[in-house]
């Protein structure tokens, strides 16, 4: 058995960002908001949350939007647009990356869903 920390390497479509999280994550989730949706252009995002202290920017850095002024912040690209990041504020106590920033995102399964009251009608999770 290995004492092994775990890493998990990430970074944006044109590779002038990338970051490193340590650790298992502290959940995995499905977010069917709406707010999620037009950041991502997808129908549902996967995040994978952090505490600060478990990730590093090793490379460039997260542009930051407060999408939800006072609530919630967005991290994304300046370069490309890729979607990264979003926190709840006004205190920063989790980063959830998006899982598909992920160069391993199959390792990172989701097991929970958040606002599945705004789920699509036609999106169906038979795993979740």
């Amino acid at each position: 058995m290995s004492d092994a920390i775990e890493q998990f390497e990430g970074g944006c479509l044109c590779g002038a960002v990338r970051f490193i999280a340590t650790g298992k994550p502290k959940g995995v989730y499905w977010c069917h908001c709406q707010s999620c949706r037009r950041h991502t252009g997808a129908p549902v995002s996967v995040f994978a949350a952090y505490e600060p202290r478990d990730y590093k920017v090793i490379k460039g850095e997260i542009t930051k939007f407060d999408s939800t002024p006072g609530k919630t912040r967005r991290g994304f690209c300046a370069r490309c647009g890729s979607t990264l990041t979003c926190e709840s504020l006004p205190e920063i106590t989790l980063t959830h990356f998006h899982v598909g920033a992920f160069d391993q995102a199959a390792r990172l399964q989701p097991r929970k869903q958040y606002f599945p009251e705004e789920r699509l009608p036609w999106l169906h999770i038979a795993d979740a």
